[in-house]
């Protein structure tokens, strides 16, 4: 018996005139941008984003000219401030961390690729959109959920869940074939993958894949390891306006430069080193490393903000609600309606997260040196162990206590306890 074909059917070549590829101008991009042109027969527009991952961006320009890409259809936007306004600042209103560890430096940035891919898409009348993760990982779900929540008729080619060039030396086989340019070719043992933006660095592959192996100590990039990190603590101050750091050492700043400055900071001192096993959309288990300086400090800041202005219950109940909303991110489902949901029930609660946070960093380490307020809910005349001047009446306690063990006095009393 056969079915029809569904909207997630590879897109005959027929169908294909244009496609908007999401290039990094490395091996496998390079080669998925030849390989567009030979099984579509179409042309190809690329986009790179300029997430703050460093000097790859403007190579990626010479490289798709290099590959015959016409300047008009070559896309290098400079999202940064975007990145970290909407997509960082948001997840860190949450306090989000993926399975108590991971601070989904990949995940988050994806959701704003995918949204860039189908505006330029519209905008050069383009068929469909293409990337160049694997069909082992997560952001082909990432970047695919985007497109179709973005634009349900948008067709996505993803050529590794197509083609055979599965390793790295037919890559580089396929490439020296085609006189595809290639920089920093490796030989036949595979490089780490790494995924870098303005959020944080990640590594795998190589030794990483035995979950045994200490990762090297050349393999980090941001940060000095904590026995290098200088002999004496760094402090400074973070102020918060409605959840976010607008200022550091009482100099304000836009969101991008925010996380840059935390960045160097925090590197400089050993912080946002990970190295975790995580469980993948897809089913599998995969070790990473990755270095996440600023984001460390900044979640870190954030929950003492917050533990001096919001109500209590409001904050349990975030804390509650964060692990379904970092299974969102990191699942792909940012553009979600669960995820607008939850995130304007988040950004409620930030009204009041307003004040100043120093901290101290050293050796790998943070610490809150110190929370202020003009909204604190943190009053001393009540919290003091001196005489408070009958501001809080003790003997009170005893009724809340004997009404809140009611049930268990009851519960004792019936098994038989005590007698």
């Amino acid at each position: 018996m056969t079915t029809e074909p569904t909207a997630s059917v590879r897109a005959s070549s027929e169908d294909i005139n244009k496609v908007v590829l999401a290039y990094s101008g490395g091996l496998d991009t390079s080669v998925i941008l030849t390989w567009l042109k030979e099984t579509y027969d179409c042309e190809v527009v690329t986009f790179t984003a300029d997430l703050g991952q460093g000097g790859e961006v403007e190579p990626a320009r010479a490289k798709a000219l290099a590959m015959g890409v016409p300047e008009s259809a070559i896309y290098i936007d400079d999202l940064r401030e975007e990145f970290v306004r909407d997509f960082v600042f948001p997840m860190f209103r949450a306090n989000t961390i993926y399975e108590g560890e991971y601070l989904l430096g990949t995940s988050i940035a994806r959701p704003l690729i995918a949204k860039r891919l189908v505006e330029i898409a519209a905008e050069q009348n383009a068929d469909a959109v293409s990337h160049g993760a694997t069909g082992k990982g997560n952001d082909q779900v990432r970047f695919e959920l985007g497109a179709y929540a973005l634009n349900p008729d948008i067709k996505v080619i993803a050529p590794w869940r197509e083609w055979d060039l599965l390793s790295r030396e037919k890559l580089l086989a396929y490439a020296k074939e085609r006189d595809i340019p290639i920089e920093m070719s490796r030989g036949s043992k595979s490089p780490f993958s790494m995924d870098a933006n303005l959020l944080h660095i990640s590594y795998e592959g190589g030794p990483l894949e035995n979950p045994w192996t200490e990762p090297p100590s050349e393999m980090w990039r941001w940060s000095v390891s904590p026995e290098q990190a200088p002999n004496d603590p760094t402090y400074l101050e973070v102020e918060y306006r409605n959840g976010d750091i607008v200022a550091i050492d009482g100099v304000e700043m836009s969101p991008a430069t925010v996380l840059t400055k935390l960045n160097e900071i925090g590197g400089a001192n050993g912080v946002g080193r990970l190295d975790i096993v995580e469980n993948r959309y897809v089913g599998m288990k995969s070790r990473g490393a990755y270095e996440t300086p600023g984001g460390a400090i900044m979640l870190r800041a954030h929950r003492a903000i917050e533990s001096i202005t919001l109500d209590r219950e409001v904050a349990h109940l975030k804390d509650e609600l964060m692990p379904r909303y970092a299974s969102v991110i990191y699942n792909g489902y940012w553009w979600s309606p669960e995820r607008e949901m939850l995130q304007t029930a988040i950004d409620w609660s930030q009204a009041a997260v307003n004040g100043t946070v120093r901290l101290k960093l050293y050796k790998g380490n943070i610490e809150v040196a110190g929370r202020k307020s003009d909204d604190s809910l943190f009053d001393e005349n009540i919290a003091t162990f001196e005489d408070d001047g009958g501001v809080y009446n003790q003997a009170d306690a005893e009724g809340f206590i004997k009404l809140n063990a009611l049930r268990l006095r009851t519960l004792a009393a019936k098994r038989g306890v005590g007698r």
